[in-house]
């Protein structure tokens, strides 16, 4: 049951962190039909005032690709693009099991 996961972060400028979680949430919200998107998970570190994590669980790679040129995803990209001053892949997984994931 292997599954594609990503870890990744968002830096973003002074000010502007809530507005990139809500753009983030947004986005999750428009993947709540996709049965492909497994998990999608917008945190925060009140240690980084600037920063926005994202973790996916996505039933394979290409399943995550696909979303990338999807309507409501382009949209979202476009509004978020001017606030971010820097992003990180922090890693990409493969994803074994566990809670929470569609088997």
């Amino acid at each position: 049951m292997s599954k594609f996961g990503l870890f990744g972060k968002f830096i973003v400028q002074e000010g502007e962190r809530d507005n990139m979680v809500d753009i983030l949430l947004e986005a999750a919200e428009s993947m709540r039909n996709l049965e492909k998107c497994e998990i999608y998970l917008v945190s925060v570190s009140e240690g980084e005032p600037h920063t926005v994590y994202v973790h996916e669980v996505w039933s394979n790679e290409k399943a995550h690709q696909d979303s990338l040129a999807l309507e409501a995803t382009q949209t979202l990209i476009k509004r978020a693009k001017p606030i971010i001053t820097g992003m990180e892949r922090i890693c990409t997984l493969s994803i074994k099991g566990g809670k929470g994931l569609i088997s």
